[in-house]
């Protein structure tokens, strides 16, 4: 049997190289289309609280705004860190949460 498959393919090298070319061809089309999805994401879950107040300083924002989200926030289950930033005007609250 084997004798067969290696006396044929000696004397059709033109077809042997014509399927190795194809399988080449279609390998390469796969690894193409291969979709993104096959990494995984590793990225965290968090949420992000921003709020405006133009008219407040840094301070003023961190009191009035930053530190009461900060407090109603901790009170949220799986809550693993809680970083904020206070600026004139902005305060951003970021919750990330346990996977």
């Amino acid at each position: 049997m084997i004798d067969k498959i290696i006396a044929f393919s000696i004397k059709q090298k033109m077809i042997v190289g014509f399927c190795v070319l194809l399988l080449i061809l279609a390998g390469i089309y796969s690894a193409i289309k291969l979709p993104i999805d096959a990494v995984p994401d590793i990225t965290n879950n968090q949420i992000q609280v921003i709020t405006s107040s133009p008219t407040l300083s840094a301070s003023e924002v961190e009191r009035f705004i930053t530190y009461p989200i900060e407090i109603s926030m901790k009170s949220i289950p799986d809550v693993v860190e809680l970083r904020s930033i206070s600026k004139f005007g902005i305060s951003v609250v970021t919750i990330v949460f346990d996977d």
